[in-house]
């Protein structure tokens, strides 16, 4: 375990002290330092402290940068559809039906296991289970999603979803015809207190804001865009359900008669955001994977 010493300069008075060790550091996230600081890692004249104490001239920091938990992750080669990669970030077209990360019981055939097996530098903010993932979509959703390919490039990004600045566009085919041409769902989202496995819209839970703009109109199904401002668990399948247009296949949310489709009609179509180190807006589009194009044609002939 490496030791570092830092004494506290006049101009860090009064800051916090993760923000002072993470400085110290380009590489080191604030989200890291605090978890350094909980464990007792980091000591101000030899004292333990908490995340938010402030600093004084003359302070002495020790610092011990624990060893790198070893990944017990394999990595696996795969065909991946990568649309944007360099030394910070990634952004992946993952396909339908592969889950984003392992989880205990289930640690092979993920986007994880394939990013591995492409690039060795991933950040380790989210832990041994989940390297690189920033955001995550579900198994049977398809679309695009950003990799961190370190931790100061991880914390940027998760800033920009906490900031709601990251451009996320879905496509999205749901029961019913909607008559208004679009609208906005400002609904809070929690655990189903009658399903502990769903989500809910809940009093109390956190705020989830979805906006919507119908595309095309089918005769018992409409193709919608849906923007994402929030980004709570199953946050569309959620809100579009709670207006009474619940997704098209959607084995949890949706009715029990619908497409036998194997899976939600959800597409995550548009990504945008600030690239972490140069500052330049990215956008990105992937097209509607074949499954959808073929569905939107069965329920243009039935129209």
């Amino acid at each position: 375990m490496e030791k570092i010493e830092h004494i506290v300069l006049e101009e860090e008075k009064n800051s916090r002290i993760d923000k002072v060790v993470a400085g110290l550091n380009e590489e080191w996230s604030r989200t890291q330092v605090q978890d350094w600081i909980k464990a007792g890692l980091v000591q101000v004249n030899q004292q333990s402290v908490k995340a938010n104490y402030k600093c004084v001239p003359g302070d002495q920091l020790i610092i011990e940068i624990p060893a790198p938990e070893p990944l017990d992750i394999e990595a696996e080669e795969m065909d991946l559809d990568v649309y944007y990669e360099d030394a910070d970030v990634l952004v992946v077209n993952k396909p339908r039906g592969m889950v984003v990360h392992p989880a205990p019981g289930h640690v092979s055939g993920t986007l994880v296991n394939g990013l591995m097996a492409h690039c060795k530098d991933l950040s380790g903010i989210n832990g041994v289970m989940r390297p690189g993932i920033v955001h995550r979509i579900d198994k049977d959703t398809s679309g695009l999603l950003m990799v961190a390919k370190n931790d100061l490039a991880h914390e940027k990004l998760v800033q920009q979803l906490v900031d709601k600045s990251v451009t996320r566009k879905y496509k999205a085919i749901v029961h019913g015809v909607i008559p208004h041409d679009h609208g906005t769902i400002d609904a809070p989202i929690g655990r189903d207190q009658k399903d502990r496995q769903s989500m809910a819209v809940v009093d109390g839970g956190k705020q989830a804001v979805t906006h919507f703009q119908v595309l095309e109109r089918f005769k018992d199904f409409t193709l919608v865009e849906c923007e994402l401002e929030t980004g709570r668990t199953h946050q569309i399948r959620v809100h579009m359900k709670y207006i009474g247009y619940p997704l098209a296949g959607d084995p949890k949310y949706g009715p029990k008669k619908t497409l036998d489709i194997a899976g939600q009609a959800l597409h995550a179509g548009v990504l945008g955001f600030v690239h972490p180190r140069t500052e330049e807006y990215l956008q990105f589009e992937a097209p509607l994977p074949q499954e959808f194009v073929d569905l939107l044609e069965f329920l243009s002939k039935n129209n």
